[in-house]
């Protein structure tokens, strides 16, 4: 893996305010997926490929990334970056949205990372469950929204999404057969273990 590539698309992402993975985020699941390596990860929401490539890092032997993005500027810079990095038999990009693309896989996932439209996280949440192996995890990143979440907040423009996410945190914390924290680290993550 290059590195040295995977700085500068993290750097330029920052520059032109491509929302990617924070720092302190992506160090909470690397220390989550260092101790257990997924073979197969589902990722909803690709952008630029960073987070991606960064969990490439700790799949086990031939392991594998299905990654989702409806974007088509950003599957095209994804596409380049991943090849950049040298990652690119380890990643899969699936064009299109979410919303119609999750119900057509099959596959089984040891790791699943949320990070899409903020207003379908319960959606993408039974979909991941469909096809989570036994023992794996679930990441949610933005559950906090900018401290909305856990606020009274109520402005017309972000409606949807709170509810939507304040759903997503009641369905995980609620569910028996998940064991939920929420962490207030970057935006808020939400990691679900199944029990």
């Amino acid at each position: 893996m290059n590195k040295e590539e995977l700085k500068k698309i993290k750097q330029k992402a920052l520059e032109e305010h491509i929302p990617i993975i924070m720092d302190d985020t992506l160090e909470v699941i690397e220390k989550e997926i260092k101790n257990n390596p997924p073979r197969r990860i589902l990722e909803i929401g690709t952008a630029v490929g960073y987070s991606a490539m960064c969990f490439s890092e700790f799949l086990l032997e031939n392991g594998k990334i299905d990654t989702i993005e409806r974007d088509a500027e950003r599957i095209k810079e994804a596409k380049i970056n991943i090849k950049k990095v040298g990652v690119e038999e380890k990643i899969n990009i699936y064009e299109g949205d979410a919303v119609d693309i999750l119900p057509t896989l099959n596959e089984k996932y040891d790791m699943v990372f949320i990070d899409a439209a903020k207003g379908k996280y319960p959606f993408f949440l039974n979909q991941s469950l469909r096809m989570i192996n036994p023992d794996g995890l679930i990441f949610a990143d933005n559950v906090l929204y900018k401290g909305y979440v856990m606020s009274d907040y109520n402005k017309h423009k972000q409606r949807t999404a709170v509810r939507n996410l304040r759903e997503y945190i009641k369905q995980v914390s609620e569910n028996p057969n998940l064991e939920t924290q929420i962490l207030e680290v970057g935006d808020g993550l939400a990691i679900s273990r199944i029990k």
